[in-house]
């Protein structure tokens, strides 16, 4: 079963059980799918929804932060409800080793020679871990491996 049908099936369940967060968080999480779809004007792929499911849980920990600084304990219970949710529906994270292989490898493949390359390593590695990874780790882990070069 694909990460639509998942979504469906979790979303009629969490109705049923009238779990206000879980059914607003789903409903958002399909929305911004099949509004990615429409724009697109095609399917999108496994990789792609998950990449959609991360991005959505990005967001919810940089508002944390402010939520944190602004004291307002409810809204942090809240998104950290919704991050549970959405991280249910992420692939498993690759590890910093497994990031700095991927990265190492890609360094090879596009034959980098210094920092200036950054761009070509960046795109040949989110291609290889979306969804499955930070960008920000990924990026700092690119850094350091180029300039040890």
């Amino acid at each position: 079963m694909g990460l639509k049908e998942d979504l469906l099936k979790e979303l009629k369940e969490a109705m049923q059980a009238k779990d206000t967060i879980k059914k607003d968080t789903i409903t958002m999480l399909r929305a911004a799918i099949l509004q990615i779809e429409k724009d697109g004007q095609k399917e999108l792929s496994e990789d792609d929804m998950f990449a959609i499911v991360a991005k959505e849980v990005k967001k919810r920990r940089e508002s944390l932060e402010e939520y944190k600084k602004a004291g307002r304990q409810d809204i942090i219970d809240n998104l950290n409800r919704e991050i549970e949710i959405l991280e249910v529906y992420m692939p498993e994270q690759l590890t910093e080793d497994k990031i700095r292989e991927i990265v190492l490898n890609a360094i090879e493949e596009v034959q980098a020679a210094s920092i200036k390359d950054m761009g070509k390593v960046m795109q040949n590695v989110r291609a290889k871990t979306q969804g499955r990874a930070d960008g920000k780790v990924i990026s700092e882990i690119v850094k350091e491996e180029l300039n040890n070069l």
